[in-house]
């Protein structure tokens, strides 16, 4: 089922859309062999330590387009995430432009009580706008938009990253 915002797309984005949420896994080769960074990630964000967040999550995103055979992706770890009066931005995905590197923004502390992340949400906000990448660079798609496919693909990175068992795709009638 679409989200609400499907039916103010254009045909060609309604496409889009369709072909997003039919992908619902990113099959990682040596998946296993990553499997050490994120406890790496989780000491570098109890420790409130910038620079090893960003030295583990490069080494992560390094192996994952590796893995899939896309271009690079760089990484930014700021401090405090950015908020207005609609919410906290949790990441940012820039793609590719001219000769530049795609890159991927995530924030370390919130807005509100600037506290340290949790781990699992800082990891899957990097899956979150890895997946972006993918959409443009692994999967060819004109336009990222969050379907339930996406959002599937998100999770489905970081139950193979953490080693945990992966539920049965839902089929579709």
């Amino acid at each position: 089922m679409p989200f609400a915002y499907y039916n103010r797309l254009s045909a060609a984005d309604k496409r889009t859309y369709r072909r997003s949420d039919e992908i619902v896994s990113v099959p990682l080769p040596g998946a296993e062999s990553l499997r050490s960074l994120p406890p790496r990630l989780e000491l570098a964000l109890k420790a409130e330590d910038p620079v090893l967040a960003r030295t583990v999550a490069t080494q992560l995103l390094k192996g994952m387009t590796a893995a899939l055979k896309t271009p690079p992706v760089r990484i930014e770890v700021l401090a405090v995430r950015p908020h207005d009066s609609r919410g906290e931005l949790h990441g940012l995905y820039t793609p590719a432009e001219d000769e530049t590197v795609a890159a991927i923004q995530v924030w370390m502390r919130t807005a509100r009580h600037k506290r340290v992340v949790a781990f699992r949400s800082f990891l899957r906000t990097i899956l979150h706008e890895f997946c972006h990448h993918l959409d443009y660079e692994h999967f060819g798609l004109d336009d990222s938009f969050h379907t339930e496919g996406f959002y599937k693909r998100e999770s489905n990175l970081f139950r193979q990253l953490m080693g945990e068992a992966q539920s049965p795709p839902n089929r579709r009638r």
